[in-house]
């Protein structure tokens, strides 16, 4: 297949997808997924948007500095300060691209900026030139693309490759475009953007009517050849285009976009688990080609076709995607260099002192568990490693309940690693623990959500718990896993705590960007 066929896979999980309310992520667990990115494949990683906070800016140079195969980039406003930022961010990365934005729709210029068409198209310009005297690799998207005037578009398009932007990106920023008509304006775009064959023609679509990855694929169709998407579709309101679903939709039907990609689809499902048990966001059963029901089949007759030819009833093959059902299982007689070995094999890369921390929770999670499966590592590491230092961490935790017992919790914590203790009553076991919780901390949040699956099969497995919560208008999403489901929930419930107290100081900017 020839490299004209080849779409750039641009992968916006650490800033777009970081938007989804709750979702927020420390520098360890954003350099993490960056690895893990960088490994399934994606050419692009848009790191964050350092102006955003000091934070965001450290993480994105962080995953910069270290990342040698993939582009990074770092998003700004059309402002040179902001550009500026974004430079200092990402300069030291192998492949460091600048991406720029300013809106082009009427509705955008007249309410949000305030400006004319030709402030607009200067701003862009200017902004596009000054990106491109610091580096030659630069991105320029019209925010609200697809509900801007098609010639008008086209005229900025021209203009910001002039000035040396060599992606220019089309969002569909608040999901409102359908297919055939999204199509249709990439293919305007194209036929009437004189110069578009010196750059890269990009689409970023959102989620809102349900038809992202239709309409991304649409303009795949039609021409356009990098897709900015996110894994497990998530991000701002009702999500971004999914990579999953746009490399497998390539993948499974060649002879229908003759189109490839770079991603090793192998590591889909990893990187998918990876990026849920790190934000919080819960994968649905349903979900396509990563959810637990994907290749699931119950029905008889499916049943049967399954046995004769699995082609019968699966598009593609489970291990395609990466899901392995005969991975390799680790017990209470493993030792440290077997765990490091499955543990270096899965792409994380630990210091002594790191896998000396993971170690003793292996040790002790064999201890009450039989078999130790991936998704068991994966979250001894999260846990363990990557949540990094913390203002509150559970230190003891006993619980009575029973149906002729008032519930009653005792738990001892650390506050800055202050040592405090309390108990209380509730109406069950969890809400007790609960109670005693958030007592010793002070806390004012609410709790939203809570959510309990089971990590992996077997009545031995840990159990998995997800709590939303809320305070002072800022969402956090809290997890937490034991093969205890009380346990579970008091350390799901004070990572959400702690997630809250980092977005105090740390607040996620929400762009209605691209």
């Amino acid at each position: 297949m020839e490299q004209k066929n080849k779409v750039v896979i641009f992968d916006t999980t650490l800033r777009d997808g970081e938007q989804s309310p709750g979702a927020s992520m420390n520098t360890a667990e954003k350099l993490r997924i960056a690895t893990q990115l960088e490994l399934l494949g994606v050419d692009v990683i848009e790191a964050g948007f350092p102006a955003a906070s000091k934070g965001d800016f450290v993480a994105v140079e962080a995953i910069a500095r270290k990342l040698k195969k993939c582009q990074v980039a770092g998003l700004c406003r059309a402002s040179e300060d902001d550009i500026t930022l974004a430079w200092d961010a990402i300069k030291d990365a192998a492949f460091p691209r600048i991406h720029t934005f300013i809106a082009t729709s009427d509705i955008h210029l007249k309410y949000k900026l305030k400006m004319t068409r030709e402030e607009v198209l200067e701003n862009a310009v200017n902004a596009v030139r000054y990106a491109a005297s610091l580096t030659p690799n630069v991105e320029f998207s019209a925010e609200d693309g697809s509900r801007s005037d098609p010639d008008f578009l086209c005229k900025v398009f021209e203009a910001v490759i002039d000035a040396g932007a060599t992606t220019v990106n089309l969002p569909d920023t608040v999901g409102y475009a359908v297919p055939e008509e999204f199509a249709a304006l990439v293919t305007h775009v194209l036929k009437n953007t004189p110069n578009i064959d010196r750059a890269v023609l990009s689409v970023h679509c959102h989620n809102d009517l349900g038809l992202a990855t239709a309409n991304t694929l649409a303009a795949i169709r039609a021409g356009a050849r990098q897709a900015e998407v996110t894994v497990n579709g998530i991000g701002e309101r009702a999500g971004n285009t999914s990579l999953e679903e746009v490399v497998m939709s390539l993948g499974t039907r060649p002879n229908f976009f003759n189109e490839m990609t770079s991603i090793d689809t192998t590591r889909i499902y990893p990187t998918s688990r990876l990026v849920s048990m790190i934000t919080g966001i819960m994968i649905q059963p349903n979900r396509a080609i990563v959810g637990a029901n994907a290749f699931a089949h119950e029905a008889g007759i499916h049943q049967d076709g399954m046995l004769k030819n699995p082609m019968t009833y699966e598009i593609m093959k489970p291990e395609t995607v990466g899901v392995n059902k005969n991975s390799l299982v680790l017990g209470k007689h493993s030792g440290r260099h077997a765990l490091y070995a499955h543990i270096s094999e899965k792409g994380y890369n630990l210091s002594e002192e790191e896998l000396n921390i993971v170690f003793e929770k292996f040790k002790h999670l064999a201890d009450r568990k039989k078999s130790i499966l991936d998704e068991d590592i994966d979250a001894l590491v999260n846990e363990g490693v990557l949540r990094g230092s913390e203002v509150f961490c559970l230190k003891y935790l006993h619980v009575s309940s029973g149906t002729t017992v008032c519930p009653h919790a005792s738990v001892h914590l650390t506050i800055n690693d202050r040592l405090v203790k309390g108990a209380t009553e509730g109406n069950g076991p969890i809400d007790s623990v609960f109670n005693t919780i958030s007592r010793l901390t002070g806390t004012k949040s609410e709790l939203l959500r809570f959510t309990v699956s089971a990590l992996t099969e077997g009545t031995d497995s840990q159990g998995e718990v997800t709590v939303r919560l809320s305070e002072g208008g800022i969402v956090a999403l809290g997890k937490g896993s034991d093969p205890d489901i009380i346990t579970a929930s008091a350390l799901a419930y004070i990572n959400g705590l702690n997630r809250l107290e980092y977005l105090k100081s740390n607040p996620v900017v929400r762009l209605e960007a691209l």
